[in-house]
């Protein structure tokens, strides 16, 4: 509020004043008071017009002693308050002084209860500690004075039985060299046995290179004799044109060129006898080898397997070549001895890794002889993926074409006895427990069906709607044996190497004529590349190979069953063909009526040992086994 006062207007500071309180007010006030009593009585003497504004002034003055009365009493209570609040902190300080007092009080006195109660624990603990300590050594003293009386007990058992085993071995040793003594005289008696075959053997191999000699001579004597008659018959026409004086030579020459006409035919009649003898002893001297012959051939490792190659010998390799050892792998004793067992076989013949395919094929030629002459013949080569199965079969040098050669050889070697050969061939894969033709057309693999039939009455087997091949000359089988692997190679996937995962059959039917003794014989010659024998457990097969192992396995093991009821020899039993494809096809070739061999091949790794000695045992059991005579397919003509 503004005054006009004698210097003009005043201004009221403390009217406008923020931080002010009620002693510096009331302070301010009075001298306000007093300056504006002054002022008014001043004021009292100026003109009229000022009156009003001391009434306001009045006014005023009375509203400020009304605050300022209020603030007093405010200040007042203000004062009561704050030393009410003052006495309240000063209990509430010595309250918690007290609470903190007892506090400390109390933790010491926890303190002191728990190291009480914590040395009692650990003296407690450690008469608890000495407790047990003093019965586990009371235990362990009785235990040993127990495990000491067992072992004094055990000593003298172990002590009688030794004894009692020393008088049983002595008396088992005496006994053994008995039967040795006796085992000795039958191997004794077995080698005088094998020695009269050998010379057998010898004789007949003798006997057929005689016949072959006088083959060769009976031959020029025939083409001699034909000269001799032709010009007999030039000498008989010059003769009949002459003097009746000739007469008597031309009746003397005309009886000569009967004898030698007579004789020309009994010689081509002895050849044909001993063609038919040469039969006869070369079929005897397989069946003394026996119906089922078994090989067993040992691939050589690469230059990249050397490090991995497992230990095999031959202890006869400078002999016979019928026995291998495979060392198994390292095994570590109780006492700490490292050593290796060995597995023993013994088959027809064995052959190591630097055999080669010629070699291999030299043994196997006479049971090919035999299906010339008239009998079905069965080889099959069983192992493991990667043991040379195929390189052995179907390889440009393997056993296909070599025996299609020798056949073609042969065949014709006795055209000048009056044979006459037509040979057919099929080629068949067996995939999953289905028939495809690998001579066929490729889009119809796993698609086309097959079915196998056979005519019990004259032992033969047909397949429908197969591709059959005839064989005009060896070169035709490179042909064929491309097609087939063309055919397999289109079948198979990236994740299937199809030559693996299923069974191959050659098929070569040979039918042989006589156009002069009217003989007809049937043979037919199966070659069979077998999958691979790996076993489920370790082949890790899942999906599509999974089946595929499945069915492997299970032919495989209808093989050997088949094999096994063979060699049983029961008249009448049953034999299991019908349990797979592959055994079912090949009746007529494993059974009593035919001549089979298996090559048992065998892998040089370590990593493939375990399948290797199961694929040997499978080849000893087989070994084992005799199926008979076989039978030829012979008759005459009509």
């Amino acid at each position: 509020m503004l005054c006009d006062g004698p210097t003009g207007p005043t201004t009221f500071p403390w009217w406008h004043s923020a931080d002010w309180d009620h002693e510096s007010r009331e302070k301010s006030m009075e001298e306000f008071f007093h300056d504006f009593m002054s002022r008014m009585s001043q004021a009292g003497q100026q003109s009229f017009g000022l009156k009003e504004t001391v009434e306001v002034y009045k006014s005023r003055v009375n509203e400020l002693e009304e605050s300022r009365k209020e603030l007093t009493e405010a200040k007042i209570s203000l004062r009561v308050e704050l030393e009410s609040l003052r006495s309240q902190l000063g209990t509430a300080e010595g309250a918690l002084r007290d609470a903190q007092r007892e506090h400390e009080i109390v933790i010491d006195q926890l303190n002191s209860r728990l190291r009480v109660e914590i040395e009692t624990v650990r003296q407690e603990s450690k008469r608890d500690m000495e407790a047990l300590t003093a019965r586990h050594q009371d235990e362990i003293r009785e235990l040993q004075r127990r495990f000491d009386r067992e072992i004094d007990e055990e000593k003298s058992m172990r002590l009688r039985e030794v004894n009692q085993l020393s008088s049983e071995t002595a008396l088992n040793a005496q006994r053994s060299q008995i039967e040795l003594e006796k085992k000795e005289r039958e191997v004794a008696t077995l080698q005088d046995d094998i020695q009269a075959l050998r010379q057998d053997i010898k004789r007949e191999r003798k006997t057929n290179q005689d016949l072959r000699n006088n083959l060769d001579t009976a031959s020029t004597n025939g083409v001699t004799m034909e000269s001799s008659i032709r010009a007999f018959k030039a000498r008989i026409e010059f003769l009949e044109s002459g003097r009746e004086e000739q007469s008597q030579s031309f009746e003397r020459l005309n009886q000569q060129m009967m004898d030698a006409l007579e004789e020309t035919n009994a010689t081509k009649e002895k050849l044909r006898k001993e063609e038919t003898l040469r039969r006869k002893l070369h079929n005897q001297v397989q069946e003394l080898k026996g119906n089922i012959r078994v090989f067993c051939r040992v691939r050589p490792p690469s230059s990249t397997e050397a490090m991995d190659a497992a230990q095999i010998q031959y202890p006869d390799q400078s002999e016979d070549c019928k026995e291998i050892s495979v060392l198994g792998p390292e095994e570590k004793s109780s006492l700490g001895n490292v050593s290796r067992k060995a597995s023993n076989f013994s088959f027809d013949r064995v052959f190591g890794p630097n055999a080669q395919n010629a070699e291999v094929f030299d043994e196997i030629s006479q049971l090919v002889q035999s299906a010339l002459d008239g009998y079905n013949v069965c080889i099959f080569c069983y192992g493991q993926t990667g043991s040379g199965k195929t390189h052995t079969m179907s390889s440009l040098d393997g056993m296909i074409p070599r025996a299609v050669h020798q056949i073609y050889e042969t065949a014709t070697g006795l055209e000048e006895k009056g044979w006459r050969y037509t040979m057919e061939g099929n080629f068949v894969e067996v995939y999953n427990e289905n028939l495809n033709d690998l001579l066929g057309k490729a889009e119809e693999i796993d698609k086309k069906k097959h079915e196998i039939r056979h005519d019990m009455q004259r032992g033969k087997t047909m397949i429908t709607d197969i591709t059959t091949v005839r064989l005009d000359s060896p070169e035709m089988v490179e042909s064929i044996l491309k097609r087939a692997a063309s055919n397999r190679s289109v079948a198979a996937t990236k994740a299937n190497e199809r030559s693996s995962r299923s069974h191959s059959v050659f098929i070569l039917k040979l039918i042989g004529e006589n156009n002069i003794t009217g003989e007809r014989s049937e043979g037919t010659l199966n070659l069979v590349d077998l999958a691979g024998s790996e076993r489920l457990s370790h082949s890790g097969a899942t999906g599509d190979r999974l089946k595929e192992t499945q069915n492997i396995n299970r032919s495989l093991s209808c093989l050997g069953d088949v094999i096994a009821a063979l060699g049983q020899g029961k008249d009448g039993g049953h034999i299991p063909y019908r349990n797979s494809k592959l055994t079912y096809l090949l009746q007529f070739s494993l059974g009593g009526n035919s001549k089979t061999l298996m090559f048992v091949m065998v892998s040089p790794l370590q990593a493939h040992l375990s399948e290797s000695l199961t694929s040997l045992k499978f080849a000893t059991k087989v070994h084992n086994t005799h199926i008979g005579t076989a039978k030829r397919q012979a008759r005459v003509r009509d």
